[in-house]
């Protein structure tokens, strides 16, 4: 039973998330999201679909996080002017997700205080839209100028600082415009959207099969989190249950990923304070652990390990206690490193108050993940709607308080011995059976979700099956959408030298929000 009246009329979705959909007309979306909001329900994701070749014209989609699970709500509009009401004031991350939408799809959020592109670029001309069911992905566009409206900051004394897109190492590209008096950030924008790859388009062309190793590949260190949601949604829709050995496995999976992005991260936050120490320490116990998944699983990032029905791969008893060997060792050493972290005190004079986010800021604005539980927020998949083999481990969540870098570095910690405490409980008791299980093919228009804890925060895909075993639309949506507008807010009153430890104290994706 949903908590709320405006849902009373969702129907539980098949599959193993506690999920439940339900289609409102456009006006009735702002008093339900209204409703939600007022009740406690976060935004997990915003996308539109082109519901033509249905007979349906558009649809607009929104993934709400309640006390019993995901509410996902449907808005079909018309082929022709599809607009809805704006919902960027109840939820702020939904501002960027409904410029996406347009974009992609043509689908009009009214009255919002933002209509500029977001994901354009220049790429594709004004009226094209690369997500409805006529555009021909084969065509090219030449490419257009792009003069891009950043807010100015006018003031005396106020300089701008352009950073990127294409930046001196190996990341990513981002833009950020900072806004700045001496050293001190007044403004920082970010805009994003360089790594478009017509992920979303692509899925439109595949099997539920072919789908699998391509959901593995939105996001590289999210790989176990993205291939566990799409293996939970196409289950869902195909009415397939997860071997119970297999489960287990998708478990020691994921704990093994949030584990080795954990200790790069902690190396980078010591490089960016000058503890190359730190950073070497780091990075050559996350080869030991790349190089243990290599041996035991076949890939040192763990991709196509999981796919829909199970996992592809088993673990043989010899190989599961080397692999307890290697994390006693890891964690060993993590606890001096940490001790040297603790003590230093240059490190945390660095650390400690440098790009706080409050709980309340952070709760307003739908942060996620751990970067949420370093701001006090206590939300965690594993713990608040456990799946197989969660809702047996009893996983302690690690809770920080004071927002900063700082905080988000303890969590780090707090959650790699957590991840290594249950990883050892995992490996122990593998049950024995297969590790797969028989995925029929789900008829046309049947729906599945998956909803992931990765260990950025909680991964979601929804699909919506077609005929013959295909993908008619899927949605692959990384926290990391909710989470760039609160580095914005993370970064004012700092000084400028500070924004690379601030911006890996998150370590956010440009390609997993750049489908």
């Amino acid at each position: 039973m949903l908590e709320t009246e405006l849902f009373v009329a969702a129907d539980r979705l098949p599959g193993a998330v506690p999920a439940y959909s339900a289609r409102l007309e456009p006006a009735a979306l702002r008093p339900a999201c209204e409703q939600a909001r007022a009740d406690g329900a976060r935004l997990v994701a915003l996308w539109g679909s082109d519901e033509t070749p249905r007979g349906r014209g558009f649809a607009l989609h929104v993934a709400l996080a309640v006390p019993v699970g995901l509410v996902w709500l449907t808005v079909p509009l018309p082929v022709e002017h599809p607009r809805y009401p704006c919902i960027a004031d109840l939820f702020p991350s939904a501002a960027r997700m409904q410029r996406a939408a347009y974009d992609l799809l043509g689908v009009h959020a009214d009255e919002s205080a933002d209509h500029r592109k977001w994901l354009r670029h220049g790429a594709w001309p004004g009226g094209t839209f690369p997500l409805r069911k006529d555009f021909d992905a084969a065509k090219k566009f030449p490419l257009t100028e792009d003069r891009y409206p950043f807010v100015k900051v006018e003031g005396e004394g106020v300089h701008e600082i352009p950073v990127g897109p294409v930046h001196a190492g190996t990341i990513e590209p981002g833009h950020f415009r900072f806004s700045i008096v001496g050293e001190k950030i007044l403004r920082l924008e970010e805009r994003l959207g360089y790594k478009h790859k017509g992920i979303e388009k692509r899925f439109e062309s595949m099997t539920l099969a072919e789908g699998a190793r391509l959901a593995g590949r939105v996001s590289g260190d999210s790989t176990v989190a993205f291939a566990w949601a799409y293996a939970m949604a196409v289950e869902g829709a195909s009415g397939t249950e997860t071997p119970p050995r297999a489960a287990a496995l998708r478990g020691c999976l994921l704990e093994l990923e949030r584990i080795a992005n954990h200790l790069g991260d902690l190396g980078y936050l010591g490089n960016d304070v000058s503890l190359s120490f730190g950073f070497f320490q780091f990075w050559r116990l996350k080869e030991d652990l790349l190089r243990a998944n290599d041996a035991t699983f076949g890939h040192r990032y763990l991709m196509d390990l999981i796919v829909p029905g199970g996992v592809a791969r088993d673990l043989a008893a010899d190989n599961a206690a080397r692999l307890i060997a290697i994390l006693d060792r890891i964690e060993s050493e993590v606890r001096q490193l940490r001790s040297i972290y603790d003590e230093h005190a240059g490190v945390q004079d660095r650390f400690m108050t440098t790009g706080a986010i409050t709980a309340d800021l952070a709760a307003r604005m739908g942060l996620t993940g751990f970067a949420a539980r370093a701001s006090g927020i206590r939300q965690d998949l594993r713990v608040d709607h456990p799946v197989a083999p969660y809702e047996s481990m009893e996983i302690r969540i690690a809770v920080q308080e004071a927002g900063d870098v700082a905080a988000r570095v303890a969590a780090r910690f707090d959650e790699l011995f957590e991840s290594t405490r249950v990883l050892r409980r995992l490996l122990a008791r593998l049950p024995e059976g297969p590790i797969q299980s028989d995925v029929a093919l789900p008829s046309a228009g049947r729906t599945g979700v998956g909803w992931v804890e990765g260990w950025r925060g909680e991964v979601l895909v929804a699909l919506d099956a077609a005929a013959d075993g295909r993908i008619h639309r899927l949605h692959p949506h990384d926290p990391s959408w909710q989470n760039w507008p609160l580095l914005e807010r993370a970064v004012l009153g700092n000084i400028v030298p500070d924004f690379p430890l601030i911006n890996k104290s998150f370590n956010l994706s440009y390609s997993g929000q750049d489908l």
